[in-house]
């Protein structure tokens, strides 16, 4: 073997893939057909999920300080300009303020750590640079994937380099982690299916130093991260992390209509330049497989979302995580066949559920939007009324956009084959989240009696056994079990009665990616068989 994981695709997604994979002992290559990272903006923001799983990994700090300040609100405004009064003002909360927040909460309903605003642009090289410095990992731009074929001991994966030549590259699998035009999945005759095309919008970027400062400036709506333009263009204007670079989706028909729009919803004399503009599509697709053979897909290349709700890329970094962990027991030979075959069946249900909850918020977005009336600027009752009747509609529907914590924490794998699946289970729900500990779901986030975090008490590596309350129950039977199928294992002891509380049980039993495996108040009746599920055996 050249490798023995090569990731193909070097967006966020994909360089997750390849750092956690180097932190697991994985050798791992990571080819990207373009040469360098793009200054393009895409994502905006990482979630609490997906920041937890960042600090596990020993790297959210460094997000954050490349990311948007702590200080700076994330509000979201409907406006008609920057220049006027808002008709809709939601306040969002800082890191900061979300940080304070979560440090005065100890119920388990709140995450470890807050979101952060950063744009894709800013992530990818950062990200970059930290899988060219984790040991085992190597990354190559300018590398792109032509073809490739497998057999039942590895994958063979022709590649062209940026100056020509061709190379063979041998590896144990293969990880299609390159977008919604994925290579790897056409090649495999994956088709993706849902709704197509639903609008097409023009998105532009724009560097503008003065106007973040200049927004609490007279009547206008203040800082914040979005605004949405009562318009019948369904324009939308977003700042970047920079609060230098903002970018704006619009309907319009050419890209020079791009910097009229611009100047149109800021309203103000600011100086500007357009660095980038181009259309795109909406989409709610949903591939049929994520697995063929040695071969997996994440991210992009197997759901597209509408970016309301923000569960885009950040669904794609559970992917990667859920792959990454399963990949390296397998190599390590401690993982059972039931172990790969449960990527695809633990991640393409939470696909479908986040496609479903960003065409949740999608249409509560446009229902507010369908309010529209070209006189709603008129000094009139009709103006009135519109306007009234739009800030009725858009105070129920767009939170529906913003508020997304039951699918970032709540989700849960239901029916796999390596958890104790047990019937019933909480309700799937997109902006609320009640903290559980059922198989299958996140350990809910507690804090210790020390100030610590539960979850930063947990290993890395393998398997954890919860032991809370004091619990005598005799586990030797299970450790023994798990510590022989050659899996990493530890026993944690939380004496801390919050965490009792809040867990509902003595015994939990944990996966690598702190999902839960199996939960009680004494020690099972089949340790052998616990060990073989969640490892896969």
């Amino acid at each position: 073997m050249d490798t023995q994981v090569l990731v193909v695709g070097g967006g966020p997604v994909g360089l997750t893939l390849a750092i956690d994979l180097g932190k697991r002992g994985v050798r791992c290559t990571l080819i990207e057909q373009k040469e360098a990272p793009q200054f393009l903006p895409k994502m905006e923001r990482c979630n609490a999920r997906s920041m937890e799983i960042f600090r596990r990994m020993g790297i959210a700090d460094r997000i954050r300080a490349a990311g948007l300040r702590a200080d700076i609100p994330m509000d979201v405004f409907i406006i008609l300009s920057l220049a006027e009064a808002p008709l809709l003002h939601q306040a969002y909360p800082s890191v900061e303020q979300a940080r304070a927040a979560i440090r005065a909460c100890n119920d388990g309903s709140q995450p470890l750590e807050p979101y952060q605003l950063i744009s894709q642009y800013t992530l990818e090289p950062l990200l970059k640079s930290i899988a060219e410095s984790t040991p085992g990992v190597t990354v190559r731009y300018g590398c792109q994937l032509e073809s490739f074929t497998q057999d039942a001991a590895g994958v063979n994966a022709r590649v062209r380099n940026a100056d020509g030549s061709t190379a063979t590259v041998r590896a144990a699998y293969l990880a299609g982690c390159d977008g919604g035009a994925s290579t790897v999945r056409k090649q495999l005759g994956i088709r993706l299916r849902g709704e197509y095309n639903l609008l097409e919008l023009r998105q532009a970027l724009y560097r503008c130093d003065e106007l973040f400062e200049r927004l609490p400036i007279g009547p206008g709506p203040g800082r914040g991260r979005h605004y949405h333009v009562a318009d019948a263009q369904s324009s939308f204007l977003i700042m970047q992390d920079s609060t230098r670079h903002f970018t704006l989706h619009s309907v319009v028909e050419k890209d020079e209509d791009m910097k009229t729009m611009f100047e149109r919803i800021v309203s103000i004399p600011v100086k500007y330049e357009m660095l980038t503009c181009a259309p795109w599509r909406q989409n709610l697709l949903l591939a049929e497989r994520y697995r063929e053979g040695r071969v997996f897909l994440a991210g992009d290349a197997v759901h597209l979302v509408i970016p309301t709700g923000g569960l885009g890329m950040n669904s794609g970094v559970g992917d990667a995580i859920d792959l990454s962990w399963k990949l390296a027991a397998t190599l390590r030979g401690w993982g059972g066949p039931r172990l790969l075959d449960s990527y695809e069946r633990e991640r393409r249900q939470i696909g479908d559920r986040n496609v479903g909850a960003s065409r949740y918020a999608s249409l509560g977005r446009r229902k507010w939007r369908a309010q529209y009336r070209p006189n709603i600027r008129d000094n009139t009752p009709e103006g009135a009324a519109t306007r009234e009747n739009l800030l009725r509609v858009a105070a129920v529907e767009q939170p529906k956009s913003n508020e997304m914590i039951g699918a970032e924490l709540g989700y849960r794998y239901v029916d796999s084959p390596i958890v104790d699946d047990l019937p019933g289970g909480p309700e799937h729900r997109f902006r609320v989240y009640e903290p559980s500990t059922w198989p299958g779901a996140r350990l809910p986030h507690v804090w210790l009696g020390d100030g610590s975090a539960l979850q930063d008490r947990i290993p890395y590596e393998g398997y954890t056994l919860l032991r809370l309350g004091r619990s005598r129950a005799d586990t030797a039977g299970l450790e023994q079990a798990l510590r022989a199928t050659g899996a990493p294992f530890a026993v944690l002891d939380i004496p801390d009665a919050p965490a009792r509380d809040v867990y509902g049980h003595d015994l939990l039993l944990l996966r690598p990616d702190l999902h839960v495996v199996w939960r009680g108040n004494r020690a099972p009746e089949d340790p052998a068989g616990l060990a073989a599920i969640a490892t896969g055996n």
